[in-house]
């Protein structure tokens, strides 16, 4: 998550005049590193956690949870990023690109700093052991 912190405040850094490759290219890869360092061992720690038989549960539910966090994720930068563009330059310059750049960085912003609140909360609250599903497996060996 701090990685994708700091991939989405890179993006928010990007220029109405930059380039693809200075600016857009470098951000983009440290945030979807970020994204796969993040979700990847999200669905892995789900399914450790849970008995062998609701593994399929709870990969349903961790992937619903993504595609519902990231629409509404989605709708609330997007609705970040039109009003700073509105409040910036008026709701009839809605085109302006310096004005659209500034709302997007707004945007972006915003987004990093809810990945470093879960960067946080995922700190704090995350207990690292044994999976479940192993504590259980190893009661049924030292019963028998």
């Amino acid at each position: 998550m701090t990685v994708l912190t700091a991939g989405l405040a890179a993006l928010s850094l990007i220029r109405p005049g930059g380039s693809f490759w200075t600016d857009v290219l470098p951000a983009s890869l440290i945030a979807a590193a970020g994204m796969s360092l993040a979700f990847i061992p999200g669905l892995g720690i789900a399914l450790s956690s849970a008995r062998p038989e609701e593994g399929g549960l709870a990969s349903g539910i961790v992937n619903t949870s993504y595609q519902i966090g990231s629409a509404l994720g989605l709708a609330a930068m997007t609705a970040v990023a039109m009003t700073a563009v509105a409040a910036a330059a008026g709701a009839d310059r809605l085109g302006d690109k310096v004005a659209l750049t500034n709302g997007y960085s707004a945007a972006f912003l915003g987004a990093a700093v809810i990945a470093a609140v879960g960067a946080v909360l995922a700190a704090t609250t995350l207990q690292f052991g044994r999976s479940t599903a192993t504590k259980e497996a190893d009661d049924v060996l030292t019963t028998k």
